[in-house]
């Protein structure tokens, strides 16, 4: 069977993880968080974490059992059986992707939001290119991109620090289901590190490399996470952070720096872009894998023999996810993806409790797949219908096809 190239070392998998958490999802999802959990919002930043890091644990010790492209597409088949790892491959394909049209649509909202479509397009094009050329290159790539970010979340913290703070705020916190929804959208904030573990058959020294590099990405993201959270709280208060679309840009000019919204509307451009790339890398991958199993046509398991990347699945994950962005609105994007994701990390978490029989060896992964659904039920009803088709959808397809024999891990 065809096998991919092991070039990515420790720092460049933290890269691709921080890439994809600490992205353009900082830059839109304060706003909406802050409406949903209203003073809570800290709360509902930790809840994201704490279930963030249990699926990363999870992720962390199945990814270095089973160091393969596909992650839990691999898992599941391995530790539950055929079914529940396609499932989790189907869902994490089909949700992936709407976000990859997601992020696109982020580029072209703030880049050109009069041609927002075909803004996104051009970047969806322009980042499968990168990935075309070879992962060693798009590492490359993801560090220069969140080096950028990193510069300007800097450059928000320490404006809206010395700046004019906000006035006082009579914002009112929602309870428990406040606390849980602002969790929920600022959980997939953190869901990047999964794309350091769909990469595992391009991991150098797998065993070591994936448990020190998920844990490491997720922590300097949640540091990062929590560091802009305050200083936009600071500078705006929970009133008008509850009703702002680009809080990052509001912040910075609220603090009496408007030479800097520019920079931070950049800035978010980029981020889009390297969360592009980071996604478009895992849907690939895990394309590839499923292709290899004989779930998808068999022609998308190609390696390219010059670069060493799936350069048919790379290709036309590009072209599906073109598509999207150029006919469907960016929120409607994410809520079409949000079930199929919350699914495969549940699969994530139930094959991680296979692993052991010690009961603290399971608290982990049970409080993942707890928090997991309890995320999911949070979600608008829409959201929950359209994921369930999806995943119905996918499910029908693998019953009708029949029983395939399990794939031999050894040959790869």
């Amino acid at each position: 069977m065809p096998a991919l190239q092991r070039r990515l070392g420790v720092l460049d998998s933290v890269v691709i993880g921080l890439g994809a958490m600490v992205a353009s999802g900082i830059f839109v999802a304060l706003g909406p968080a802050a409406a949903a959990a209203g003073s809570y919002v800290f709360a509902a930043l930790a809840v994201a974490a704490v279930i963030a890091y249990c699926n990363a644990d999870s992720s962390a010790r199945l990814a270095a059992l089973y160091p393969s492209s596909g992650g839990t597409y691999v898992y599941g088949r391995e530790r539950l059986g055929p079914f529940w790892g396609y499932l989790a491959g189907w869902g994490f394909v089909v949700g992936k992707t709407a976000s990859c049209a997601a992020m696109a649509l982020t580029v072209g909202s703030y880049a050109w939001p009069q041609h927002a479509n075909l803004v996104a397009v051009a970047a969806v094009l322009l980042v499968t290119a990168v990935d075309y050329v070879g992962v060693q290159k798009s590492a490359v790539f993801a560090r220069i991109i969140l080096a950028i970010v990193l510069a300007v979340l800097a450059v928000v913290v320490v404006l809206s620090v010395i700046g004019t703070s906000a006035p006082s705020s009579s914002a009112q916190s929602y309870g428990v289901s406040g606390v849980v929804q602002g969790a929920g959208l600022l959980f997939f904030a953190f869901a990047g590190y999964a794309r350091i573990a769909t990469l595992g058959e391009e991991v150098r020294d797998p065993e070591r490399t994936i448990p020190r590099a998920i844990p490491t990405a997720l922590a300097i993201t949640f540091v990062v996470y929590a560091a802009v959270t305050a200083a936009v709280v600071h500078v705006l208060g929970i009133d008008v952070l509850a009703a702002a679309t680009d809080p990052l840009a509001l912040a910075v000019r609220s603090a009496g720096f408007g030479w800097a919204e520019s920079v931070v509307r950049v800035g978010a451009v980029v981020a889009a872009v390297g969360s592009l790339l980071s996604l478009l890398l895992g849907v690939s991958r895990t394309t590839f894998a499923m292709a290899r199993d004989g779930h998808l046509p068999r022609t998308l398991s190609s390696v390219h023999a010059r670069f060493g990347g799936p350069h048919h699945a790379e290709l036309a994950i590009g072209i599906v996810v073109a598509v999207v962005a150029a006919t469907v609105d960016v929120r409607q994007a994410i809520g079409f993806s949000s079930f199929a994701v919350l699914t495969y990390y549940l699969v994530a978490n139930a094959s991680a409790w296979t692993l052991s029989g010690r009961v603290r060896n399971r608290v982990v992964p049970a409080v993942g797949a707890l928090g997991c659904v309890m995320l999911a039920v949070y979600l608008p009803v829409s959201s929950v219908l359209a994921g369930l088709a999806v995943l119905a959808v996918g499910a029908i397809a693998y019953f009708a096809r029949g029983a395939r024999p399990r794939p031999d891990l050894g040959a790869r």
